[in-house]
């Protein structure tokens, strides 16, 4: 699989806004595009280089990671109880290697989020789904804020 099309795929939902920086994309649920910064929490990400942890070895040539949040159920029936040891460089300890490619995992600083990742996917079967997912929690997530944001008289 490559990047242009997750990223394609990823766009076409209604209501998704993109940030872009160092070449990662973070996708957001704002349809109004007008999310103040401290609610701008993306549901998916993809990142393509070492810019924040080392423990991926996205430095190799073609190497990125997709990334994404699920619900604490969807997480849990995956992977069991988040993992809440750190290790020295505060990688959490999974017990997977976050290096593997093409393999699903808890994500190696944000599983505790219910967040997880796979290096160099090589296809969508496994991924959609949990793609779906990603988006429609973040959907349910705003519209929830919004609800709560509005004055009931």
């Amino acid at each position: 699989m490559r990047i242009e099309e997750l990223d394609r795929l990823i766009r076409a939902y209604d209501g998704v806004r993109v940030l872009e920086a160092q070449d990662d994309l973070f996708y957001l649920y704002d349809p109004a595009a007008d999310l103040p910064p401290e609610r701008q929490q993306p549901f998916a990400t993809i990142v393509t280089g070492d810019h924040y942890e080392k423990v991926s070895r996205l430095d190799e040539p073609g190497s990125w990671r997709l990334n994404l949040g699920l619900t604490k159920t969807t997480y849990t029936s995956l992977f069991g109880p988040v993992p809440t040891e750190r290790d020295a460089d505060w990688v959490l300890e999974s017990g997977h290697d976050y290096a593997a490619r093409d393999v699903l995992m808890p994500h190696p600083f944000y599983a505790a989020q219910h967040w997880v990742a796979i290096v160099d996917p090589t296809g969508l079967d496994q991924l959609l789904p949990l793609i779906v997912e990603a988006y429609e929690f973040a959907a349910r997530k705003y519209s929830n804020h919004q609800a709560r944001a509005v004055p009931h008289s």
